[in-house]
């Protein structure tokens, strides 16, 4: 089973109306896409943008407390991530505007939901089109492209959530990553309660990309902590 990488990317989506919140996150989820976080103002989308790490942010352009404009210009402070915007203001002085501050492409409402999406993933693909790394472990390599581990010669598929947590463990590896936020990589929104199926995981896991998994050298416990993924080469 083969896992697009792009649909694991972290979208933000900022909005003041919850209906179309809404219908954009029914489409997204629809196409395959999950790390969806929705807020409804600058302030909002500001303070989550440390913790969820966006890789492309949606924005509409009005909004309660700014605009999507200058919004922009502070997320991109934050990180140097793709933007679209999708907004009602479809005036050809706004379109310049937005896409002279660099934004990735500006939709117009109303719009498409297949318009949406072509749009979305070819943003996604343009700006990580690099991304299909081969991450080399102690004992065996990580193919996040086909979402497969390769150990000893052998191809072993990852399930959805095996590959959610790994590309957790991933985006900080040699770090710590806590029980939580890999609940939350695996589960969503509302990851309480999972640990004890985290431990399943993570020992499925280990029997993939470990030779022996009983001692694990890649993988490692953190007591009252959480795992570290240890990679030798990113």
């Amino acid at each position: 089973m083969n896992f697009d990488f792009i649909k694991q990317k972290r979208i933000l989506l900022v909005d003041d109306e919850q209906e179309l919140l809404d219908m954009v996150v029914s489409i997204l989820n629809e196409d395959g896409f999950q790390n969806i976080k929705t807020v409804k103002s600058v302030a909002e989308a500001i303070a989550i943008s440390n913790t969820f790490q966006p890789e492309l942010a949606i924005l509409d352009v009005m909004l309660p407390d700014g605009n999507g404009f200058d919004l922009m210009v502070q997320l991109k402070s934050i990180s140097d991530y793709p933007i679209l915007f999708l907004t009602a203001r479809g005036e050809d002085e706004d379109k310049f505007r937005g896409f002279g501050l660099g934004a990735d492409d500006y939709v117009v409402k109303p719009f498409l939901p297949k318009e949406l999406i072509f749009r979305v993933n070819a943003i996604l693909r343009r700006s990580y089109k690099s991304e299909n790394p081969l991450v080399k472990l102690s004992n065996s390599v990580i193919d996040f492209d086909r979402a497969e581990v390769i150990k000893n010669g052998e191809h072993i598929p990852l399930t959805a959530k095996e590959y959610n947590i790994l590309s957790a463990l991933y985006r900080n590896a040699d770090r710590i990553v806590s029980i939580d936020a890999l609940c939350e990589a695996a589960w969503g929104d509302n990851p309480f309660g999972y640990e004890n199926s985290l431990m399943a995981h993570i020992r499925r896991v280990r029997e993939k990309i470990e030779q022996n998994p009983s001692q694990p050298v890649s993988l490692i416990t953190i007591k009252g902590l959480g795992y570290k993924l240890i990679v030798e080469s990113k």
